[in-house]
């Protein structure tokens, strides 16, 4: 290999590691900004939560205190908190995709195993 070819080579390599490392700060953005709603089916309860499955708001109905009991309603939140988390850890995982592409979540680390289980915890979470 010559010289020129040499230098060559070292430019593509250069090229591509600099191109990754964009795509890379690209992935990162779109993960913070990374978001998820989810309404229950009568519309009484809004739930949005963030890239790492935290609640940023919840809108109940108006008529949501004449309609469910406390309980109903605690559920409800529960539940779309739940359906939230599981469509931001969709898009999570849609986005890191194209950097490990193979990676078998299930058979590495179990049935269901999903990339909000590789977040960190708040600090007195369990």
């Amino acid at each position: 290999m010559t010289a020129d070819e040499s230098w060559r080579l070292l430019e593509q390599l250069v090229q591509e590691v600099n191109q990754q490392t964009e795509q890379l700060k690209e992935m990162q953005r779109k993960a913070r900004e990374l978001s998820a709603t989810a309404t229950s089916e009568d519309g009484m309860v809004t739930v949005t939560v963030g890239p790492r499955g935290e609640v940023r708001t919840i809108e109940f109905d108006p008529r949501v205190y004449r309609r469910l009991s406390p309980s109903e309603l605690s559920a409800c939140v529960v539940e779309q908190i739940g359906h939230a988390t599981r469509q931001v850890s969709a898009g999570m995982k849609e986005l890191m995709e194209p950097f490990v592409p193979d990676l078998p979540f299930d058979d590495l680390f179990g049935e269901g195993t999903d990339f909000e289980s590789f977040l960190p915890r708040p600090p007195g979470t369990t």
